[in-house]
C-alpha cells in the first residue's frame, strides 16, 4: 500500500492537509491516508469500473425485466457509496501492519524470481477463491443472512452496479483473505496493486449480466452467469473466480444463461415478442371491426 500512500502524503497531504509536525511513522497519521486511500480510491474504482461496463456492454434491455426493482440502479450506487466509508475502517487495521513492514510483500522481482512472480498470482487466485467460497457459505447461513447478506441479494437481476451494493461487514468479510494473503505468502507490491485493481473490475464483471467467458473455460470459470444464478437461486455458484468449490462444496449449477432461452435477458426477449405478438393481435381486431 505504500506505493499509493507514499506518493498522496508527498503530494497532497503533507503540503496541503498535515501539520508539518506530524510524523509520517505515526499509526494515526498512516490510518488517516488509508482511510482516504480506501474511501476515495475505492469509490472511484468503483464507479469508475461500473460506469465503463455500464457505457460499453450492459445490455440496458435487462431494466424491463420483471425482477428489477423501482429505481435499482440509483439504490445500488447509494448503498455501495453509504457502505465503503463503514467497509473501510476494519480494512484499515487490516492493512495498517503491512505498512508498517509486518507483512511478506516484497520491492525487487529478483528477490524470488519471475517464476514465483507469475505462480503468486495464480496462487492469489487459488487461495483467495477458496477463502471467499467458504466465507460467502457462511454469510448464507439463516441467522447471518437476514442480518448481513440479504441486502446484496435484493437485487435479483443485477447491474454492474450492484457490484459493491452490500452490507459494510458482508463487503469487509469477502474482502479480507485478499489482504490476508501477504501476511502469509511473499507477493511483489506492484503486483500486489495490480491483483487489488482487477479483484475490482472482476467484481463487477460478475454482476454486469454479460458472458464472456470462453466455450473452453465456462467449466472452471465462476463467470457473470454463474453468479446471475446466484443471485437468483441463491444455493448455488458461491465462488469468486473458478468453479472448483462449488463443485467440491456440493454446491455447482450449471448456469441457465448458457442453456438456451434461460438467461434473464432471454425472458426479457420473450416478453418483449408477447407484446409485439398482443400489438399486432389488437391491430388486427381493429381493423376487422373497421371493416
Amino acid at each position: 500500500m505504500d506505493l499509493v500512500i507514499d506518493p498522496l502524503d508527498k503530494w497532497v497531504m503533507e503540503p496541503f492537509v498535515y501539520p508539518a509536525t506530524w510524523k509520517a511513522s505515526d499509526p494515526l497519521r498512516q490510518s488517516c491516508s488509508l482511510f482516504l486511500i480506501l474511501t476515495v480510491g475505492g469509490a472511484l474504482m468503483y464507479l469508475s469500473a461500473a460506469y465503463l461496463s455500464w457505457c460499453l456492454w450492459f445490455d440496458r434491455r435487462l431494466l424491463k425485466h420483471k425482477k428489477i426493482l423501482p429505481n435499482q440502479v440509483s439504490r445500488e450506487i447509494w448503498t455501495s457509496l453509504s457502505n465503503i466509508p463503514m467497509m473501510s475502517v476494519p480494512t484499515v487495521l487490516m492493512v495498517l501492519p503491512e505498512l508498517n513492514g509486518y507483512s511478506r510483500l516484497y520491492d525487487r522481482v529478483d528477490e524470488y524470481g519471475w517464476g514465483y512472480f507469475f505462480f503468486s498470482w495464480i496462487f492469489f487466485i487459488l487461495f483467495t477463491d477458496c477463502f471467499i467460497y467458504w466465507i460467502h457459505r457462511w454469510l448464507h447461513l439463516p441467522a447471518i443472512y437476514a442480518r448481513i447478506h440479504k441486502p446484496h441479494h435484493q437485487w435479483l437481476v443485477s447491474t454492474p452496479f450492484a457490484s459493491h451494493a452490500f452490507h459494510w461487514f458482508d463487503g469487509f468479510a469477502q474482502s479480507s483473505p485478499y489482504h490476508i494473503f501477504p501476511y502469509l505468502f511473499p507477493l511483489h507490491k506492484g503486483l500486489y496493486l495490480c491483483l487489488f485493481i482487477f479483484v475490482n473490475f472482476w467484481t463487477v464483471s460478475i454482476h454486469d449480466g454479460v458472458y464472456l467467458v470462453p466455450e473452453s473455460l465456462k467449466w472452471l470459470v465462476n463467470g457473470a452467469a454463474h453468479h446471475t444464478d446466484h443471485h437468483l437461486y441463491f444455493t448455488y455458484n458461491y465462488g469468486q473466480f473458478l468453479t472448483i468449490w462449488d463443485r467440491i462444496g456440493g454446491s455447482y449449477r450449471w448456469p441457465s444463461p448458457y442453456s438456451e432461452g434461460g438467461g434473464p435477458l432471454d425472458e426479457v426477449e420473450r416478453m418483449e415478442e408477447k407484446k409485439k405478438r398482443v400489438g399486432e393481435k389488437g391491430e388486427e381486431e381493429a381493423k376487422t371491426g373497421e371493416g
